[in-house]
């Protein structure tokens, strides 16, 4: 090959505005060994503020790194104690030509320098597994206070560079610099940000797709006739609750009906369609894009089991691998513990429910008219904050769970533990955030009863009803007050509580000596091996990162996290929610800036870690794009009114069977979909008593409607009823087998990784291998 070559994926990314990179200049990489740089600082208590054991558990400890030829510089500051360590030349040529000679491995020259985050990333694992005589490493000698904290320092010129290019707010619409984040962070971060930046740039498609059906439901609701049947009719209809509430008639719910018709209308059908083929080409896209840059970076070939092996032979030649264990007791006890968790957070939906109908009925015999006229839709908000709390709640909860069973599994990596944790941890999120919602879209109003027959919660209270309208006003409200609250309060406490916290520790702490003009100069001189900070100037920098926030292993997955799971609401129920992609979108553009403040300035660096991949997340993502062609289908099909609208215009309304009028072919419709209770009625007598059956004006009444396809006289269901059940099921049937198929043409049709991309692979192991016979 004659010279490189930029990835036409990559060129693509960068004419739309996703990442910024230099042109075919890639970011200098800094020397084997520097001076300046110190790969890892340990801080712990003197010996004054510390117990004698701890102490000469300490003090081993440093020894122990010493025997590995590692230099450690102790630096003193008040009754604080620094260790920085720096690693020889050796360990990382050793590094240098084990990664050359493995099988998992895109050699190439680039690959005779070894970079800082990569020097951080071999100290770091030798860090964590060099154990004192009592087998204890440093992850335990962290839980008992022996060491306070531990570190990589922040490079004071590229954390310039970085948040000039990326890390502030001024640059929400400009491009991620992503092979500089994969020169500071390594390539895991550097494929989150790529991945988020992927994500956040094709929602713009379905933000405005979703803004156009919500605003044809804005257009056309006055002119439907649905909403003059509920707003200009004078139906009666039957008491909500039981004692207190009175019967009312069906126009004064024609606000809730306005509000029905803009997401519950022929445009939303499309939408979810759309949706379900966004979700996959969206995925498919990112393959490419990530098998560009992964080619890029010489990571294709990269395995993380071959490069844990070699990092074991850095840290110890004498290692013994750890073998593969699998153990039935253990999986069958986490898989049970997995169950029993599933079903608390199920039980707890439960509770929500009771809540809810428990809320209707003291809302119901409140004072307050506006209240008691609106007492289910109050009670729907309320169950939504209320879940909101419990989400919030139980995202600790579900934490410590989901590590308390990576530990019974006894994983044999911390790449495995990742993996497994990863899988649990969204597992029971998902289950907290969408058993609530699932409840709504398929349950609710479908099992309440009808009069003389309603469903009760401990003989007593009646289970939520449906507006006449249909039920999917609900399962909006919920997804947007649960969607709205988690993304702006989550982002004022993601930003917010990492820059209180830095400011408290710099007013509690002393004020620091400025850096000498010699030192500051020397930050620019870092391919020079004969200069060194001085005593002063490094303990400023060491503390300026001490006081930074803490990180650790799993702050990335949470930010994969709160992304996947609004990756779940923006594709499971968009039937539901049209604007779920544009309040997605919206928070995006904060969230990619508010993540780079964060990392960049208000938190210690993270250790850089090696991938080629987003790990299991990819899986996670396929998974649901699978379970939202399920869920719009059931929802469309189930939930909506689309299906017995549908049966009504060519069945039962004014245009069945070809007829011609200039009647509109829905008038009639709403009406279709009432049944009659009278009072005459030996059931409904008991049902209802006298006082519920008089309308504010003090007219009393002896019938009233209620939603449901049943006869008025048996109340049994109606041919009409089956009719609407056969044909929600074949078109459930339908949709997700179409899309299912589309889906699959569309995966086939777009290629996981671009042709140029395996060509230069074929090339780079071509050359390789001539370079081994010369």
């Amino acid at each position: 090959m004659t010279g490189h070559r930029r990835q036409p994926s990559i060129e693509l990314l960068e004419f739309i505005g996703v990442v910024k990179e230099n042109g075919n200049d890639q970011s200098s990489l800094p020397p084997v060994h520097t001076p300046l740089s110190y790969d890892y600082v340990l801080v712990a208590k003197t010996m004054e503020k510390q117990d004698r054991e701890s102490f000469k558990k300490q003090t081993e400890y440093i020894q122990e790194l010493k025997k590995k030829n590692l230099k450690v510089t102790k630096l003193i500051e008040d009754d604080l104690v620094f260790y920085g360590i720096q690693a020889p030349k050796e360990i990382f040529e050793k590094y240098r030509y084990l990664l050359r000679v493995s099988d998992a491995c895109n050699w190439s020259s680039d690959q005779n320098i070894v970079p800082l985050s990569t020097r951080i990333r071999i100290v770091h694992f030798i860090l964590t597994h060099t154990p004192i005589h009592t087998g204890e490493g440093l992850r335990d000698l962290m839980k008992m206070k022996v060491f306070e904290a531990r570190f990589c320092l922040h490079e004071k010129r590229k954390q310039r560079e970085l948040t000039e290019n990326w890390a502030r707010w001024t640059a929400c619409l400009q491009g991620q610099p992503i092979t500089a984040i994969r020169n500071y962070f390594g390539e895991k971060v550097a494929l989150y940000y790529l991945w988020l930046g992927w994500y956040t740039y094709l929602l713009i498609p379905p933000a405005l797709i979703g803004l156009i059906v919500f605003l044809y439901g804005v257009a056309f609701f006055n002119h439907s006739p649905l909403i003059k049947e509920v707003c200009d009719v004078d139906t009666v209809m039957c008491p909500l609750c039981d004692k207190t509430c009175k019967v009312w008639q069906l126009s004064e719910t024609c606000t809730y009906a306005k509000v029905s018709l803009l997401f519950d209308n022929n445009g939303t059908v499309v939408f979810a369609m759309v949706m379900a083929i966004w979700a996959t080409l969206f995925l498919e896209f990112w393959k490419r894009h990530r098998a560009s840059y992964v080619c890029e970076w010489k990571v294709s070939d990269w395995c993380e089991e071959e490069e844990e092996l070699i990092l074991e032979i850095v840290n110890d030649v004498n290692c013994e691998p750890k073998e593969y264990r699998h153990s039935y007791l253990r999986s069958t006890l986490v898989l049970i513990c997995v169950t029993f968790m599933i079903l608390v957070i199920i039980g707890l939906t439960h509770a929500l429910v009771v809540f809810r109908v428990i809320a209707a009925v003291l809302l119901a015999e409140g004072s307050w008219e506006f209240l008691s006229t609106n007492s289910n839709s109050g009670a729907m908000m309320l169950g939504a904050l209320l879940h909101y709390v419990i989400i919030t709640v139980m995202k600790r909860v579900n934490r410590v769970v989901a590590m308390k069973l990576c530990e019974i599994e006894k994983t044999r990596s911390f790449a495995a533990t990742e993996k497994s944790f990863t899988v649990k941890m969204f597992t029971f999120q998902f289950f907290t955030y969408f058993s609530s919602l699932f409840y709504v879209a398929f349950f609710l109003g479908r099992i309440n009863g009808h009069p003389g027959g309603y469903v009760r919660i401990a003989g007593k209270w009646r289970l939520e009803e449906c507006h006449p309208s249909g039920c999917l006003t609900d399962l909006f409200i919920q997804m947007a007050i649960i969607m709205i609250l988690k993304q702006t309060i989550s982002n004022v406490f993601e930003f917010t509580g990492p820059w209180l916290s830095r400011w408290m520790k710099r007013r509690k702490s002393p004020k620091l000596q400025r850096k000498c003009a010699h030192c500051y100069l020397k930050d620019d001189m870092e391919s020079k091996y004969d200069v060194e900070l001085c005593y002063n100037c490094k303990i400023r920098d060491w503390l300026n990162n001490y006081r930074l926030n803490n990180v650790d292993s799993f702050s990335l997955f949470n930010e994969f996290l709160e992304m996947v799971i609004q990756f779940s609401f923006t594709t499971i129920f968009v039937a539901a929610f049209p604007l779920a992609p544009f309040l997605a979108l919206l928070n995006n553009i904060i969230e990619i800036r508010l993540d780079a403040i964060k990392m960049v300035t208000l938190e210690r660096r993270l250790v850089p870690k090696k991938t080629n991949d987003i790990g299991v997340w990819i899986d996670v993502l396929e998974a649901i794009g699978v379970l939202a062609v399920i869920a719009n289908g059931l929802v469309i099909g189930v939930s909506s009114d689309f299906i017995p609208r549908l049966v009504y215009r060519y069945r039962y309304g004014p245009c069945a069977k070809n007829a011609t009028t200039d009647i509109d072919c829905m008038v009639g419709y709403i009406n279709n979909t009432l049944s009659i209770a009278r009072m005459d009625d030996h059931g409904i007598r008991h049902e209802f008593s006298p006082q519920q059956m008089v309308l504010p004006s003090g007219l009393n009444v002896s019938y009233c409607s209620y939603k449901d396809y049943r006869d008025n006289e048996d109340y049994s269901l109606t041919p009409q009823f089956w009719l609407i059940q056969a044909v929600r099921f074949a078109f459930v049937i339908l949709f997700e087998h179409v899309l299912v198929i589309c889906k699959f043409i569309a995966a086939w049709f777009v290629p996981s990784a671009p042709m140029q991309v395996k060509n230069d692979r074929l090339f780079d192991k071509l050359n390789r291998l001539k370079e081994e016979l010369r």
